[in-house]
């Protein structure tokens, strides 16, 4: 179950522990299973409007990842993307789930093939949206931050809010409103949040990522690549890379949408899944 009457008001209410830490959780609707996995720095908010969609014909899982929304990390657990890894194959162990399609969105499509082709976990489909799978796909913002680090972790809290702030605005290819930004910067805020930021951003690297690329020439699950034609953070021309990667993948471009695909285009995201999922 979740709330979601108003563009803040998302949140999932079920929580899991895991190895690393809680995790929160929501399940929605009935059919065969779906796993959403949201990317860097969203959280299960980007789905509000896709979960809907897709929950009439199947059944939904949404979560956030480790020290995203509200999914913390035990202490001395790093965010990266293979412990990212390790607690999805340990979730679908708890919702009892056999071979579900995933989808992953930015760093959720490296946590989802991390999963498939390292975890060994079974899945249907694959489905790959602006995915940060092939290297280097770290932005220039996301370097600076791991470069100085110490620097943006001792930085004002709302110099840092601010900063972040104008950093979301890139995200979409339409104007996100004042209410759907700050539920995006809501996990963010405050010291708290400003901690959590750096620690996900110091514990994302390529390197987990890589050993991914090594085996995608393995991967025999139906396989769809999705992009934002006006993605600004990953350039639409890695889809038709990593399409190529993987034997047999199909291609799909959302129109009018940026990096966070979702968001901007929620219909024709869930409309793309729906029919690969059929």
């Amino acid at each position: 179950m979740t709330t979601h009457t108003k563009a803040g008001e998302w949140r999932l209410a079920d929580r899991v522990r895991v190895s690393g830490g809680e995790v929160a959780t929501g399940v929605f609707g009935e059919g065969p299973p779906v796993v959403l996995v949201h990317g860097t720095p969203a959280w299960s908010y980007l789905w509000r409007d896709v979960v809907p969609l897709l929950a009439r014909e199947h059944t939904v899982y949404v979560w956030d990842l480790l020290g995203f929304g509200d999914s913390r990390p035990d202490p001395g657990v790093k965010p990266s993307i293979a412990q990212q890894a390790r607690t999805l194959v340990e979730l679908t162990g708890h919702w009892g789930l056999d071979s579900p399609s995933l989808v992953g969105h930015d760093i959720g499509g490296g946590i989802v093939l991390r999963a498939h082709l390292i975890e060994q976990l079974p899945v249907h489909r694959l489905a790959l949206l602006d995915a940060a799978v092939l290297g280097p796909w770290n932005t220039p913002f996301t370097e600076h931050q791991q470069r100085y680090a110490d620097v943006y972790r001792t930085m004002p809290p709302d110099v840092f809010g601010d900063l972040i702030a104008a950093r979301f605005r890139t995200a979409t290819h339409h104007a996100m409103s004042d209410d759907v930004a700050n539920a995006y910067l809501a996990p963010w805020a405050g010291t708290a949040g400003q901690q959590r930021w750096i620690d996900q951003v110091a514990a994302v690297s390529f390197e987990d990522t890589r050993e991914v690329v090594d085996l995608l020439a393995k991967i025999t699950a139906p396989t769809l690549v999705v992009w934002g034609e006006q993605d600004l953070w990953l350039d639409p021309s890695t889809s038709d890379r990593l399409a190529a990667a993987i034997p047999g993948a199909h291609q799909a471009t959302v129109p009018g949408a940026g990096h966070f695909v979702a968001e901007d285009n929620p219909h024709d995201t869930a409309d793309t899944l729906l029919h690969f999922f059929s």
